[in-house]
């Protein structure tokens, strides 16, 4: 038996049991999935209701709609699968096999008649006042099980389990980790553009279980993710003067970390989430710092007379990129961590902003304004291959999804005359340029940062 122990979506501890690994399987996936190009034609699923048997109690004597339970579940593992756009789930009122038949063995000639490749099934049940689910993969082409496993936590905690199934699904067909069992804080916004209250707000990733963290009696910008926990620093003016937070969103402790009058920008941590590194203006001028977590200690990283900003840590931590108008006007540069070898990599037309390094390492995301227009884009660590992914009136602040296939960002609308019509919305787009998104938020929404996976 294998135990995983993660915190629930109400911050306290649960336990996850893989009871089950019925098949040993090779690591590279066994049916094919073009994620390196735009995927016009996603991989036709089969996404079984999970079977269950009668209603049952739970701890506290509540009656338990199992059947209902094992729909929600694979419902979130169907609407997570679409929303990639690697994979296209089909119609369950095409399918002609019986849930529970299906998940002991399926006729797999009857799901090539549904053109599946192929096909998850699942089964609920109390046990002893916890939910266990389990769920198969199945590839239908060559008619043979590819992966199963079994997962026991609280009733409560079923859509955090089909986050999971989805991750465990999505590595299993593409051969990449996924990146559903997350969550993304942002800046929750409401009120007229002229007067906005802004608060911390944190949801999962699909936009489900929005959780409210200040207040909005004081403005909050650019909170950002620890890489290594469920950690937050953000910004908030205190006063009129901007203060750095961090806060725990699990135990939900904060604390100041210091007052940086010259600050706009909230820190990064570093990959190891023990230091964290800004841009503040001392003297008129700004450059960039980096503060030990641990004994408070400020070290400046850049010297220079003009403007350098925004800046974000390599997967190692061994490189560190920023925006900086040295050149004339701003451009992206990336240097060592600790100052030295800085170069610049962008030469392309236009200003450039916000680099946020990819988590795989590969690639550096920015926003680009040119001739009136903004862009999210990627490029290389040397500034080449740069690629426009999606342009808008006014757009900006790429976060990674942690697997680095996925980046989600905010979009601006513009007003009319009288200043009507202005919203702020979160979206997401591929590394392909395809399948760009609205990610649902209850109100406005800015700033966004994704979290790293809640399950490792």
């Amino acid at each position: 038996m294998l135990e995983k122990c993660w915190r629930d979506n109400n911050l306290k501890f649960i336990k996850i049991l893989l009871v089950l690994l019925l098949f040993q399987f090779k690591v590279h996936a066994l049916i094919e999935v073009d994620i390196t190009r735009g995927n016009l034609t996603p991989l036709p699923i089969a996404v079984s209701p999970l079977s269950s048997d009668k209603n049952t109690l739970d701890e506290s004597q509540k009656i338990i709609n199992i059947k209902d339970v094992g729909s929600k579940i694979s419902s979130v593992v169907e609407n997570n699968l679409r929303q990639s756009g690697l994979f296209n789930p089909l119609a369950k009122d095409a399918f002609l096999q019986k849930p529970d038949i299906a998940h002991l063995k399926p006729r797999f000639e009857d799901w090539k008649l549904i053109k599946a490749q192929a096909l998850i099934t699942g089964k609920v049940e109390i046990v002893d006042g916890k939910l266990r689910v389990e769920f198969r993969l199945w590839d239908v082409l060559a008619a043979k099980e590819m992966l199963a496993l079994a997962f026991t936590t609280v009733p409560t905690n079923w859509r955090r389990v089909g986050h999971i199934i989805t991750d465990k699904v999505y590595e299993r067909l593409t051969g990449e980790k996924g990146y559903f069992d997350t969550r993304i804080i942002y800046v929750a916004e409401e009120g007229p553009k002229t007067k906005r209250i802004k608060r911390l707000a944190i949801m999962d990733q699909d936009g489900a279980n929005t959780k409210y963290l200040t207040l909005g009696n004081e403005l909050v910008l650019t909170p950002r993710f620890n890489p290594t926990n469920q950690m937050v620093t953000y910004l908030s003016y205190f006063r009129n003067l901007p203060r750095v937070y961090l806060l725990d969103i699990e135990t939900g402790v904060q604390e100041v970390v210091g007052d940086f009058p010259g600050m706009t920008f909230a820190p990064r941590f570093s990959p190891d989430g023990k230091k964290i590194i800004m841009s503040f203006a001392t003297g008129g001028n700004s450059d960039i710092y980096t503060m030990d977590l641990e004994n408070r200690i400020v070290e400046r990283i850049t010297n220079h007379p003009s403007i350098d900003t925004s800046p974000s840590y390599s997967p190692d931590g061994k490189y560190i990129c920023f925006n900086s108008d040295r050149s004339g006007y701003q451009q992206i540069y990336v240097m060592k961590s600790n100052g030295s070898n800085v170069k610049r990599i962008s030469f392309g037309k236009g200003l450039y902003g916000t680099p946020v390094w990819s988590p795989r390492g590969d690639l550096i995301a920015f926003t680009k304004l040119h001739k009136g227009k903004f862009y999210i884009g990627v490029m290389r660590v040397d500034g080449s291959g740069e690629r426009l992914l999606t342009e808008n009136y006014y757009q900006e602040a790429p976060s990674w999804s942690p697997n680095g296939r996925v980046l989600v960002f905010y979009r601006e609308t513009k007003t009319n005359d009288k200043g009507e019509g202005f919203s702020a919305k979160l979206w997401s787009i591929d590394l392909t340029g395809y399948n760009e998104r609205q990610v649902a938020t209850k109100t406005d929404a800015s700033d966004p940062s994704w979290s790293s996976l809640l399950s490792n």
